[in-house]
């Protein structure tokens, strides 16, 4: 079984530069859009999970996520999807940036899905709580539905709230 080696910002900038390694970020494509190392693969974990690596390289494979907890939690799966040898950039991309190297960033890229998500299920939920509290008690049934939500997406990886959201006409051109 392998794993992934660590590998600091600026080794992993040498060999990119030099040719000799490939950088693949595994966050979600909106996150991509939103800021990303210049030349670095977007290839998300969920599309991985689902069998569809189709990285063709020359030498090393580097990955990384935001701040490396991703790709740590992932690096077995990672590593079996590459024959080389295979790196984690250690620390991710905000470790890149503490290094002092550039990144490309899109102003006015809306946030993260997922915080979209939590934002709406937040409100949600406090919402259906005042209700409760001041109109009936039968609104109880709106944060009990939005738990029941949350436990099905955690259970099976899939989020019927982050599809609606993803449609949302700010969040069609991330994608």
């Amino acid at each position: 079984m392998t794993t992934l080696a660590p590998i600091s910002p600026q080794d992993a900038a040498a060999r990119i530069k030099s040719g000799h390694a490939t950088l693949v970020d595994i966050r979600e494509a909106d996150e991509h859009v939103r800021e990303h190392i210049a030349g670095a693969v977007s290839m998300p974990l969920s599309t991985i999970e689902k069998g569809r690596l189709n990285l063709a390289t020359h030498g090393d494979v580097v990955f990384h996520c935001k701040s490396g907890m991703r790709t740590g939690a992932n690096c077995v799966r990672l590593a079996d999807h590459v024959d080389g040898p295979a790196f984690m950039l250690d620390g991710g991309l905000d470790a890149w940036k503490q290094a002092g190297m550039a990144v490309r960033k899109k102003t006015g890229a809306p946030i993260e899905l997922m915080r979209q998500v939590q934002i709406v299920i937040g409100l949600f939920v406090l919402a259906g709580i005042a209700l409760t509290l001041t109109v009936h008690p039968g609104f109880i049934v709106i944060p009990a539905f939005m738990g029941a939500g949350l436990t099905f997406a955690g259970l099976s990886g899939w989020c019927g709230m982050a599809k609606l959201i993803a449609l949302a006409p700010w969040n069609r051109q991330a994608a």
